[in-house]
């Protein structure tokens, strides 16, 4: 790898990160909160300057006009090194209001890989603060570099090799020739999404603010909001229908989503076989939760079904939110959810998890081999929406299920074994793998991460940012090879 192309890249990025910050201070000044100005003033002049300094120190990173040759190995460094920085970044101004180090990172975290888990014990925080929690989600949801790449000319030709890296799905979908104009088409699908939401939440009777909050983490299917309770705390059963809708949405992938508004055509989104599996999950989950809810909580017809839809798409989508405290709920219902964390979303959408296509893609390969062992002679190839899938991408979603289980399964006995609870373990180690937010037990939706030992912590830090770049450029980084570092 090149130094110089590393600092131009990742320079760009902090100097860019600090013009995002100036967001806040805005909301802060609107609401005339003086004393939040300085928190966030003080990250975005900290990100700006190191990003500048980056740049003077390795004066031949600003002799680049662009990155047009930049490497994968590159690509795939510049994209986690800027995850891991904007999170740090995201973390400074939380100190200022009473967050230890720790949790400040944790928060931070939880928020750009729009996981959602939270250590906040109490919701005394101004509006300033609960905007940058939301706001982080709503950047960490599309992908920082995507975002990037649709904004900054130096990524039109690069983007390509850090577009992949940071969403690594089944296969390389774009629908456009050039990633640049494909990461401009999905931001913008995106924040008109996210106006849509806002204006929705509005008409049904929920505050501007908090339909601002509420819509950002929800189209990025983060799930931190303004309200302690989640959706819950708002009491209005068309916001949850709402915002359960709108999870859907989030959790399918955003290029069906514009090939749909192209075509228009609804029936586009159930010729795909991704989409057809998880409306089949959402919809047999969401029945068989809300046939519990009626049988042994005595719900009626309608709220069963709106309340199982809702913290089942929660789940499946990696959102978080909650519109009912599910762990009261009894163990069959509890143990459905628990299943429906392993599902995950679409790929190429804000959702997190293994994805759909992942799981569609095994269970093809273990048909074929089914057939193949009636069949010895047969030649039966794995098709996806009608195209042959390449052996090399077939085995590459393997090894990565593969990897999922074994960082959920290591990750999982630490943390038990540092809570000594089970319950706290398993959930923890899946929820945030799977950027799902809350779990079970003592890390249920009404509650709180806070109590974790820091060791904890440390992992679930750790799995976030693992889970919501797929692994892929942090198993890379395991190779002595990738960090060949030369001073051109």
């Amino acid at each position: 790898m090149r130094l110089s192309y590393l600092v131009n890249a990742i320079s760009l990025v902090m100097m860019y990160i600090g013009l995002v910050l100036l967001a806040p201070i805005l909301v802060a000044l609107f609401y005339h909160d003086q004393s939040s100005v300085f928190p966030f003033l003080s990250a975005a002049i900290i990100s700006a300057g190191c990003g500048y300094l980056m740049r003077k120190i390795v004066p031949k990173s600003t002799q680049l006009e662009n990155l047009n040759d930049i490497k994968k190995s590159e690509g795939l460094f510049i994209v986690a090194a800027s995850w891991v920085i904007f999170a740090l970044i995201a973390a400074i101004p939380y100190p200022f209001y009473n967050l230890s180090i720790m949790d400040s990172l944790f928060e931070a975290t939880s928020g750009i890989t729009t996981t959602g888990a939270t250590i906040l014990t109490h919701y005394n925080y101004p509006k300033a603060f609960f905007f940058w929690r939301s706001f982080t989600q709503w950047l960490g949801g599309m992908g920082i570099i995507v975002m990037f790449i649709a904004v900054l000319p130096q990524f039109a030709v690069a983007g390509r090799q850090m577009f992949f890296a940071e969403a690594p799905g089944p296969t390389e979908d774009k629908f456009t020739p050039r990633v640049r104009n494909t990461a401009s088409i999905l931001w913008k699908l995106y924040l008109g999404l996210t106006v849509i939401l806002i204006t929705a939440l509005i008409l049904a009777g929920m505050a501007p603010f908090d339909a601002v909050c509420n819509a950002l983490s929800t189209i990025s299917a983060g799930g931190f909001s303004p309200n302690e309770q989640s959706i819950m705390g708002y009491h209005l059963p068309a916001v949850t229908w709402i915002v359960g809708i709108f999870m859907i949405i989030a959790g399918t992938s955003f290029n069906l989503q514009y090939k749909a508004l192209q075509t228009r055509n609804p029936l586009t989104f159930f010729k795909d076989d991704e989409f057809r599996l998880y409306f089949g999950f959402i919809a047999c989950m969401t029945a068989l939760v809300a046939g519990f809810l009626v049988i042994q909580h005595n719900y009626d017809i309608l709220g069963a079904i709106r309340h199982s839809m809702f913290q089942v798409v929660s789940v499946m989508t990696s959102s978080g939110f909650a519109s009912v405290d599910y762990t009261k709920w009894g163990y069959s219902a509890q143990i459905l959810l628990f299943i429906a964390m392993f599902y995950g979303s679409c790929a190429s959408s804000a959702g997190g998890g293994i994805k759909i296509a992942r799981l569609l893609l095994i269970f093809k390969i273990m048909k074929n081999e089914i057939e193949k062992i009636l069949h010895p002679n047969a030649v039966i190839p794995v098709k996806h929406n009608g195209n042959l899938v390449p052996p090399d991408v077939l085995r590459q979603v393997i090894i990565f299920v593969f990897q999922y289980f074994a960082v959920f399964a290591v990750t999982a006995t630490i943390i038990t074994i540092i809570e000594q609870n089970h319950t706290l373990g398993l959930t923890s180690a899946i929820t945030s793998l799977g950027n799902i937010g809350p779990g079970f037990g003592q890390i249920g939706p009404m509650s709180s991460f806070e109590h974790l030992h820091s060791s904890s912590k440390v992992i679930l830090i750790f799995n976030m940012l693992v889970g919501r770049l797929e692994l892929v450029p942090f198993i890379v980084m395991l190779s002595p090879e990738f960090w060949s570092i030369k001073g051109e």
